[in-house]
């Protein structure tokens, strides 16, 4: 009987340490780095793509841009050279989504702020209305840190260029007149060479999760 046991004891030793040894393997093949997708057009849902680049497979990048901020400093792509950067449209006077994702971004601005690598971009779709002066106003309201975050407004056209043929953000087709109005709850992930990594719907707080943990995912990238 005494050498059941032992020989039990043995064998309950020997599962123990074969069990660990699966249960570690198994975590870390579940846990191997897996690179966040490079969104090129063809990639998208046409409805979000201009007709224009529904064609292009890759090489897909933010174009240049010059735009203004909340404290009258032009913004363009060189503020943003080397970071990673998360990026909506909005407008101050929207009283629908646009509060839900600015509230959003303003819990991100919380998780990054001491974070060099990570910044934020705004960009209202009703420059007409949506000034230096009342984007500061706007950005003073909510607790916007001018060093992480720029609120930008300047020419109609090259916001909705941007928005249609950049970040492929808008579902709608236009061309930027006075007519034109976008209006998307999207969020888009932007990496250091200026390429879509991500998109996110800024009124659901589980893509706001999914969306710090792919900005962990992507400052991993060498």
């Amino acid at each position: 009987m005494l050498s059941f046991f032992k020989a039990y004891r043995n064998f309950a030793i020997i599962f123990a340490i074969l069990s660990i040894i699966i249960i570690t393997i198994i975590y870390n093949t579940l846990n191997v780095y897996q690179p966040l997708p490079i969104y090129q057009p063809t990639m998208v849902s046409t409805e979000l793509v201009d007709s224009t680049i529904q064609y292009k497979k890759k090489y897909h990048k933010i174009a240049d841009f010059s735009l203004t901020d909340q404290n009258g400093k032009t913004v363009n792509q060189e503020t943003y050279k080397d970071k990673i950067y998360v990026a909506d449209f909005f407008f101050t006077t929207c009283q629908t989504i646009c509060p839900i994702m600015t509230n959003h971004m303003v819990e991100i601005q919380k998780k990054i702020l001491n974070d060099d690598e990570v910044m934020l971009l705004s960009h209202t779709v009703t420059p007409e209305i949506d000034n230096v002066t009342q984007l500061k106003k706007y950005a003073t309201q909510k607790g916007i840190d001018d060093t992480k975050w720029h609120l930008v407004t300047g020419d109609k056209k090259q916001i909705y260029e941007l928005a249609r043929k950049s970040y492929l953000a808008v579902k709608d087709q236009g061309n930027g007149d006075a007519y034109d109005m976008i209006h998307t709850e999207n969020f888009m992930l932007i990496d250091k060479k200026r390429q879509i990594r991500g998109f996110y719907d800024g009124t659901n707080p589980e893509d706001i999760d999914r969306l710090l943990n792919d900005i962990s995912i992507l400052k991993k990238e060498k």
